[in-house]
C-alpha cells in the first residue's frame, strides 16, 4: 500500500470512528488496516424499503386513446393496461409505520406496496404528497419496524461523508458512499422548491426515495434526482434535505397536503451594485422587487429595494432560498423579516394569509385534466388565466398535484388566458407541460411526455 493511500485510509478511519463514537454505535472494524462501514450499514439498512407502484397508463386518462378505431389507425396496441414502477422509501416512524418517499415515485398510483429488507410485504396507504418538494408520506401496518431518525441538514458541510441507500426494483438493497459536494442547489428545474444536497454518492434509477445518511446513522436527505445522460449516474446526485422533509411531513401528517400561504413579495438575488450600496451585511440577501397591494408584505411595511437577510432568525441566501423558507410555513403563521433599508437594519412581522380566491367565469371539464373543473379566471372582468375550480380527490388531476384555486397560466411556456385557449393548446402532439401559479409559488405539471 503506497503512502498516499495509507494516509487517506487513516484519515477516513479516524473520521468514521469519531463520528461513530459520537453517535454511540459500534466502532468500525479495521482488520487488515482497512476501515469498513459495515456495522453502520447493518444498523440502518433495515429502515430502507422497496416501493412498488401500480399506476394508470396515460392512455387510460385520455378518452381518445381508448377508442379502438383511433388506436388501430395510429398503430397503437389493442390493450393498454396499468403500469408498474418501483422506487425506494425510508421508515421514519416505527410505531405509526410512516414511510417517506418521493412524490414522483407514487404519483398516479392506484396501488402501493412496501417490501421490507426481511422480505415482508405490505399494502401502503398514501397519507399525503407534495409535488413542489417531491416528498410523499405513506403508512403501513407492520410490527418490528426499524426507523431512521431525521438529522439536522443545516449542520451539513461540503466535504462531509454520506452514504446513499436504496432498495430498487425488488432486487435488494444498494449502498454507495461519497461526500457532500454542494449545498443549497437550485435552478435545476427538477421541482418547484429547490434546496438540494448535491453528492457524488451514486444515486441510480430506482433509488429515488431512498436514504442519504451521515456517519451517525441519521437521515439527512431523501434521494430524489440524477443529473446525467439518460438518467445514468455521472457523480452528480441530489437529495431533499431533512429539514425541508421534516417541515413537509408535519403538514402531510396533519392535512394530507401542503397548505401554503401568500406573503405578496417578488424578489431577486442581490446584485453587486446593491451589495456595494448596502454594505457587507447584504452579501447574501433577497432584494424586494415588487410588493402586492394589500398583501401581508404590504401591510407589514416592506418596500421595493429592501434587502431581506433573514426570515425567523434564519439567514436568507437569496431569492430562491427565501421562497423555499416561506413555502414551508403553514397559512396563518407569523413570520419575522430582517432586512436592510438604506444601510439600516430593520425588522417587521407579517402573517401568511390564504391565497385569495379568483373570480371564475363558468366552469367545465377537460378530458386531459380528468377530475378537474376549470373556468376562465378574470380580473376586473377580463380573463387572465384558467382557474382550477374543483378537483376530485384521488382523480388523475389530483394525483398530478392540481388543487382548487390553482391558476393555469401557460402550456409549454405559451401563455393561455381562457379555457378555449387551454383546450386548443392540448391539441398539439408530444410533450405537454402546464405552468401553474399557486399563491406566490409557480410550478409545472407534466401531463404528457
Amino acid at each position: 500500500m503506497n503512502n498516499t493511500l495509507a494516509r487517506f485510509l487513516a484519515a477516513l478511519e479516524l473520521a468514521i470512528i469519531s463520528s461513530a463514537a459520537g453517535a454511540g454505535i459500534s466502532p468500525v472494524t479495521t482488520e487488515g488496516g482497512v476501515p469498513t462501514l459495515a456495522p453502520l450499514v447493518e444498523r440502518v439498512a433495515p429502515a430502507v424499503v422497496n416501493i412498488a407502484v401500480l399506476s394508470r397508463s396515460p392512455e387510460q386518462d385520455n378518452p381518445m386513446l381508448q377508442d379502438p378505431f383511433f388506436r388501430r389507425f395510429f398503430g397503437l396496441p389493442e390493450q393498454s393496461g396499468p403500469q408498474i414502477a418501483a422506487g425506494s422509501g425510508v421508515v421514519v416512524d416505527a410505531q405509526r409505520g410512516y414511510v417517506l418517499t418521493n412524490h414522483h415515485v407514487i404519483k398516479d398510483a392506484q396501488q402501493i406496496a412496501v417490501t421490507l429488507r426481511d422480505g415482508r410485504r405490505f399494502d401502503a396507504k398514501l397519507l399525503g404528497s407534495d409535488a413542489g418538494t417531491d416528498v410523499a408520506l405513506l403508512t403501513i401496518r407492520a410490527d418490528n419496524l426499524k426507523a431512521l431518525a431525521l438529522g439536522d441538514s443545516d449542520n451539513l458541510r461540503v466535504g462531509d461523508y454520506v452514504i446513499a441507500i436504496g432498495n430498487p426494483f425488488g432486487l435488494g438493497q444498494t449502498v454507495t458512499t461519497g461526500i457532500v459536494s454542494a449545498l443549497g442547489r437550485t435552478g435545476l428545474d427538477i421541482e418547484g422548491y429547490e434546496d438540494f444536497i448535491q453528492t457524488d454518492a451514486s444515486i441510480n434509477p430506482g433509488n429515488s426515495g431512498g436514504a442519504l445518511i451521515n456517519l451517525k446513522g441519521e437521515l439527512i436527505g431523501v434521494n430524489t434526482a440524477i443529473l446525467g445522460p439518460a438518467g445514468g449516474n455521472i457523480g452528480i446526485g441530489f437529495a431533499v434535505p431533512s429539514n425541508m422533509v421534516r417541515a413537509v411531513m408535519k403538514q402531510l401528517m396533519k392535512y394530507g397536503e401542503m397548505r401554503r400561504g401568500r406573503i405578496g413579495l417578488t424578489t431577486q438575488d442581490i446584485t453587486p451594485e446593491e451589495t456595494k450600496r448596502l454594505g457587507a451585511q447584504a452579501i447574501h440577501a433577497a432584494v424586494v422587487v415588487e410588493v402586492a397591494k394589500n398583501s401581508p408584505a404590504d401591510k407589514s411595511g416592506l418596500r421595493p429595494r429592501d434587502a431581506i437577510i433573514a426570515l425567523n432568525g434564519r439567514a436568507v441566501r437569496g431569492s430562491a432560498d427565501l421562497r423555499n423558507q416561506i413555502g414551508l410555513i403553514p397559512v396563518g403563521e407569523e413570520v419575522e423579516f430582517r432586512f436592510l433599508r438604506d444601510g439600516e437594519l430593520r425588522s417587521v412581522k407579517a402573517r401568511l394569509e390564504p391565497v385569495p380566491e379568483t373570480e371564475a367565469i363558468g366552469g367545465e371539464s377537460i378530458s386531459e385534466l380528468s377530475g378537474a373543473t376549470v373556468a376562465d379566471a378574470a380580473r376586473n372582468g377580463r380573463p387572465e388565466a384558467v382557474a382550477v375550480v374543483e378537483v376530485v380527490r384521488d382523480s388523475p388531476a389530483w394525483a398530478r398535484g392540481l388543487r382548487p384555486g390553482d391558476l393555469i397560466v401557460a402550456v409549454n411556456r405559451q401563455k393561455v388566458h381562457t379555457t378555449r385557449e387551454l383546450t386548443a393548446a392540448f391539441q398539439i402532439q408530444g410533450r405537454l407541460v402546464l405552468t401553474v401559479v399557486r399563491g406566490d409559488y409557480v410550478f409545472t405539471v407534466l401531463l404528457r411526455r
